[in-house]
């Protein structure tokens, strides 16, 4: 009798909790269309109100601020990214292949999926990846590769700076200035030199055969258009 009862109050909060999780997610869907057009430091709440169809009080039930709605917005992307690049990564054992087949694949699909590309440009480091997945996985990598001596750095904190900073500098250089085929890769060979290893080990390392992900299946990214970098095509992921 008592569950009998209690049935329709669970059935309402359960609707009402996804009521909310659909608005929380056409602000966040709409704010990278805002972010991109306007920037990080021109757009304002009014924005993402118009581009969500949002009252100004469903904005708050939801982000404090603009800033707030900016960094969840990065990291849920970049989450959604790394579901698919990482399993790829951990399939290797070689710490130094896990480090370049990561920044390999981030890069390519920020230019296989430019809206977000060029967002995470943007935003800067200090959102897009200070603390969050990308951050800590590189870090779980190049731990693993200074431990066991396969590369020859002082600071773990500054490899992994090197590491961000060209990953993000990279991905503008490529959305935004002609760039050579396989710019990742050269990045990549000049980054493994600098941290110790013989040039000829480096190249094989940054060119070897990668398996690319598939479609970013997660709920921002379904709706994103992709770029097919064979044939220049835009595609619905």
């Amino acid at each position: 009798m008592k569950q009998a009862e209690t049935a329709p109050e669970d059935h309402r909060v359960r609707v009402g909790a996804q009521r909310r999780e659909k608005t929380k997610l056409r602000l966040l869907e709409s704010a990278l269309s805002v972010f991109s057009e306007k920037g990080p430091d021109v757009a304002v709440i009014d924005d993402f109100i118009a581009a969500a169809g949002v009252s100004r009080g469903t904005f708050y039930n939801h982000f404090k601020t603009t800033n707030e709605l900016l960094l969840e917005l990065a990291a849920a992307m970049s989450d959604e990214v790394l579901r698919i690049v990482d399993p790829l990564v951990l399939q290797l054992e070689d710490p130094v292949a896990r480090v370049a087949c990561g920044t390999r694949l981030y890069m390519q699909m920020a230019v296989r999926y430019p809206l977000w590309g060029g967002f995470i440009t943007r935003v800067g480091t200090r959102i897009a990846t200070r603390g969050q997945l990308i951050d800590l996985y590189l870090t779980r990598d190049l731990e693993a590769a200074r431990k066991s001596k396969r590369i020859q750095v002082d600071s773990v904190t500054v490899a992994r700076d090197i590491v961000l900073g060209s990953i993000f500098y990279g991905i503008e250089t490529m959305l935004t200035e002609p760039t050579q085929k396989h710019h990742p890769e050269h990045i990549l060979r000049s980054v493994l030199v600098g941290f110790g290893l013989d040039p000829k080990e480096a190249e094989t390392i940054a060119y070897m055969p990668l398996a690319m992900p598939g479609a970013v299946e997660g709920p921002i990214f379904s709706g994103l258009k992709r770029v097919d970098g064979t044939t220049g095509r835009s595609k619905r992921s």
